[in-house]
């Protein structure tokens, strides 16, 4: 049971602080609720959300499969919004 927590603790600090991020980007920039920010963090909590359930999810066949694939489509999803975020501060 470790690892499910790890992996929700995971989830949580990798899209936090991509939000973080944003909010970071949009004062540096004076672009406060900018729209390409609020796209991002709408994003970013759109995955938190579809990650959370995924990992809630109850009848699995095998469960290291099933984790292993949240935590990659974490680490996907996760690239996509930073680069995203990186296309906005250049």
């Amino acid at each position: 049971m470790a690892s499910i927590r790890d992996l929700k603790k995971d989830v949580n600090f990798v899209l936090g602080d991509i939000i973080e991020a944003v909010y970071l980007w949009e004062a540096g920039s004076d672009k406060k609720e900018s729209e390409e920010g609020t796209v991002i963090i709408d994003k970013a909590i759109s995955v938190f959300d579809d990650l959370m359930s995924k990992i809630h999810k109850k009848d699995v066949d095998n469960s290291k499969t099933h984790f292993k694939e949240i935590r990659t489509e974490l680490e996907e999803k996760a690239t996509e919004l930073v680069e995203e975020l990186n296309k906005l501060a250049s």
